[in-house]
């Protein structure tokens, strides 16, 4: 087993239970937090495997804009944060929904890659930004606009909740 072997197991070790924590977490507050563990754990995935453009573009947009876009949105809109508020009689179909969704990714994975050597070439960051400014610029527009509606909705709904 090689270093980079060890490496992907403790990153999974540790981005699994950090998922883990993310979903059963009594605190959103510490829930965006394992959010940024988790999502900091696919940045050094990506690291380990060559991608360095795309684990810094994860390390800056997932674990520092979207994170602190939620952290903030849950601040301005003074949502009920805690145990109670968390709390539902669903958790049972959401755990078999969850289980369904995971055996239909390790069959796709199983399927597609038994047996199988991946052999993974870099990728230049030139490529990568060609493809999204070109081939991608929709659906990135979209995002980006669907994130600051996201952002002025929590302040529209911050600013009714201080006036009489």
């Amino acid at each position: 087993m090689s270093a980079q072997d060890v490496a992907v197991v403790v990153l999974g070790i540790i981005g699994a239970i950090a998922a883990i924590r993310l979903v059963t977490s009594q605190n959103v507050v510490h829930a965006a937090l394992y959010l940024v563990l988790t999502l900091a754990m696919v940045g050094a995935m990506y690291l380990l495997i060559a991608a360095e453009f795309i684990a810094w573009v994860q390390v800056l947009i997932y674990v520092g804009a979207i994170v602190v876009l939620v952290l903030f949105s849950l601040m301005l809109t003074k949502a009920p944060i805690g145990r109670e508020t968390l709390d539902n009689q669903q958790r049972g179909i959401a755990a078999f929904v969850g289980a369904g969704v995971l055996a239909g990714l390790v069959y796709l994975i199983q399927s597609t890659f038994s047996g199988k050597k991946v052999d993974l070439q870099p990728v230049r960051t030139a490529q990568v930004g060609v493809s999204i400014f070109r081939d991608f610029v929709l659906p990135f527009e979209v995002v980006s606009v669907l994130l600051l509606a996201a952002l002025v909705g929590a302040v529209v709904i911050a600013r009714k909740d201080d006036q009489p």
